[in-house]
C-alpha cells in the first residue's frame, strides 16, 4: 500500500497537462534555436535566393515541414536570423569594450568588433527585404529598439564607471554608433573595402565621443585659469 502511495503522485505528474506543454514549448525553442543555427551560415554565405528550405533542413537534421512550420517562410527566418546575428554582435561588442579605460579604447574597441563581421551587412539585407515584405518590419523594429536600449545602457554604465563626460546623451550616442555603423559597412562593402579601412572609416566619421576624467580635469583647470586672469582692459 506504502508503495503505491509513493507512485501515485509521480504518475499524475507525468501526465499533468501543464508538463506537457512546458515539455512541448521547451522542444520548440530548441528546435527554433536549431534552425536558426543552421540557416544564418547558410544565407551569409550563399544568400537568400541561393539557400533552400531542403538546405537548411538538412543543415539542421529536420524537416522542411518543421521550417514552414516555426518560421512560416525562408523569407521570415532569413529576417529572424539577421536580427539574432545582429543582437548577438551586439552582446559581443559591449564584452570586448568592458576591458577600455579611456573613452578612446572604448570606442575602438566596439568599432573593431564590429567591423570584424558580417552581422552589419546580414542585417541590412534584412532591412532592404522588409520594404517589400511590410509584415516582417515588426521584428525588425523590435531589434532595432533593444539594440539602442541596450547600447545606451552600456554606454551609460561605461560613462558612470570611468567617469567621462559625454558629449551626447547615451541615446544619443548608441543611436548615432549604430547609424554610422550600418552607413559605413553597407558602402564599405559595395566598394570592396577590407575589415580594416571600414574600421578607420568609422573612427574617423564618429570621432570623439567622450572625455576622459583626467581630461575633464585638464578643461575645468584651464577654464578656471583662464576665468581668473584679467583682459587687457581690467590690467
Amino acid at each position: 500500500m506504502a508503495a503505491k502511495s509513493v507512485r501515485a503522485p509521480v504518475e499524475a505528474s507525468a501526465g499533468d497537462p501543464k508538463h506537457a506543454a512546458r515539455a512541448t514549448r521547451s522542444a520548440g525553442r530548441k528546435m527554433r534555436s536549431l534552425l536558426l543555427d543552421a540557416a544564418s551560415p547558410l544565407f551569409k554565405e550563399q544568400g537568400l535566393s541561393g539557400t533552400s528550405i531542403s538546405d537548411i533542413a538538412t543543415a539542421a537534421n529536420a524537416f522542411p515541414s518543421q521550417i514552414t512550420y516555426y518560421f512560416r517562410t525562408k523569407e521570415a527566418l532569413f529576417v529572424e536570423c539577421a536580427c539574432r546575428d545582429l543582437l548577438y554582435l551586439a552582446r559581443a561588442t559591449e564584452q570586448a569594450a568592458l576591458k577600455a579605460h579611456t573613452p578612446r579604447d572604448y570606442t575602438r574597441a566596439l568599432v573593431e568588433t564590429v567591423t570584424a563581421t558580417d552581422s552589419v551587412a546580414f542585417f541590412a539585407e534584412a532591412l532592404t527585404l522588409t520594404r517589400r515584405r511590410q509584415d516582417l518590419a515588426p521584428l525588425v523594429e523590435r531589434t532595432i529598439e533593444r539594440l539602442h536600449a541596450e547600447g545606451a545602457r552600456a554606454y551609460a554604465s561605461q560613462v558612470a564607471r570611468h567617469g567621462w563626460r559625454s558629449l551626447r546623451a547615451p541615446d544619443e550616442s548608441s543611436r548615432r554608433f549604430w547609424a554610422v555603423a550600418i552607413g559605413v559597412i553597407v558602402e564599405g562593402y559595395a566598394m570592396g573595402r577590407s575589415p580594416e579601412e571600414l574600421c578607420g572609416e568609422m573612427l574617423r566619421v564618429l570621432g570623439e565621443q567622450a572625455k576622459s576624467a583626467g581630461d575633464t580635469a585638464r578643461l575645468r583647470l584651464i577654464e578656471d585659469r583662464d576665468a581668473s586672469t584679467p583682459s587687457d582692459g581690467e590690467s
